[in-house]
């Protein structure tokens, strides 16, 4: 692995572990078992770093959401799949725990970061609860946009539980209970296509 690699992948995992305040570059060199100089050689410095290692771990996570759109089955199918994908519930939201740190939230270019990838996943969330209610699978007084910052609160709020608890239950039965939302609503729908 290349050494800018190295260093990218040591600042994404020191973020996860303790946040941007609490990582520092000699940390990272650490780590990524590099040298000095190397840092300053591929980045400006510990913000540059961990800049290019967010929008990595961001691009990563928004990965999977393509399913929202492009995946097999009907837009509820979609949306509950992609709430059951694993997620390590006492490792908290690579993302989420970046609202955590004072650093991130007194830094706009690192706070844009975050910001830009919820704001995307809720733009991902809301199209698809659109293409379900249009497909008679959700009510239509559903909104869109509001249900889909439920969905995301139920995530981050599962993650928040797992960790406090220090154990993976408490974020699925979060997202048990959000799928079970969601079937409920759905057979609401049904009952007033039929009525």
């Amino acid at each position: 692995m290349e050494t800018r690699e190295r260093l990218t992948t040591a600042m994404a995992e020191l973020l996860w572990e303790r946040g941007y305040a609490a990582t520092s570059p000699r940390d990272v060199l650490a780590r990524a078992g590099v040298g000095q100089g190397s840092m300053y050689h591929h980045f400006d410095g510990k913000h540059g770093l961990a800049v290019e290692a967010m929008e990595r771990v961001v691009a990563d996570l928004l990965a999977p959401s393509a399913l929202l759109a492009d995946g097999d089955g009907s837009p509820l199918d979609r949306l509950k799949r992609y709430l059951s994908l694993p997620r390590a519930g006492t490792r908290g939201c690579r993302v989420g725990r970046m609202t955590q740190d004072p650093q991130v939230v007194a830094d706009a270019e690192l706070l844009g970061i975050v910001a830009g990838a919820f704001d995307t996943m809720l733009g991902r969330w809301s199209d698809a609860i659109a293409d379900a209610v249009a497909a008679g699978e959700l009510p239509a007084s559903t909104v869109p946009d509001d249900l889909a910052r439920t969905l995301a609160a139920v995530i981050q709020g599962g993650y928040v539980l797992a960790r406090a608890q220090g154990a993976q239950e408490p974020m699925d039965a979060a997202i048990r209970g959000a799928v079970a939302l969601l079937d409920a609503a759905s057979a609401a729908a049904r009952a007033a296509t039929s009525a």
